[in-house]
């Protein structure tokens, strides 16, 4: 019976207690974004607007980012979403049907100098924003 540092009983036990310093495998094994995330794991979800709102950036950039703050209809939690590109907050209404999906920041983080928005705005009333952005589309109404 081999008891050496390579015999295959110990490495074997070595990588399993290894795995727990990969940060990703931690995050996988206890579930974590189950847990935490506001959308329970899905990749999208919808939501009512309750208020259009601006933010300052982060150092060193100046200006003001225009979001919404979303309540998501599968258990009530508020989040803010960032509609992308130019103009598009100006498509998006209070109490207007929303979809968000994440928006794609390292490691379910924030992308660029948006403090602490984490989602973006998919759709509006149920039609793409891309769309009426570029008016093949018109918002219906509610």
């Amino acid at each position: 019976m081999g008891n050496g540092e390579f015999a295959g009983r110990n490495v074997k036990r070595n990588r399993q207690k290894s795995r727990w310093l990969s940060k990703r495998w931690k995050r996988r094994a206890l579930k974590l974004k189950e847990k935490y995330d506001p959308l329970e794991g899905s990749p999208q979800a919808s939501g009512i607007v309750l208020e259009k709102i601006t933010l300052e950036q982060k150092q060193p950039h100046s200006g003001l980012i225009k979001c919404v703050k979303v309540q998501l209809v599968k258990n009530g939690k508020v989040v803010s979403a960032f509609p992308p590109r130019d103009k598009a907050i100006t498509l998006i209404d209070e109490h207007d049907s929303v979809v968000i999906a994440g928006l794609g920041g390292s490691q379910r983080g924030q992308m660029g100098s948006i403090p602490g928005v984490r989602f973006k705005v998919v759709s509006v009333n149920d039609a793409d924003l891309q769309a009426l952005r570029h008016g093949k589309k018109e918002k219906p109404k509610r």
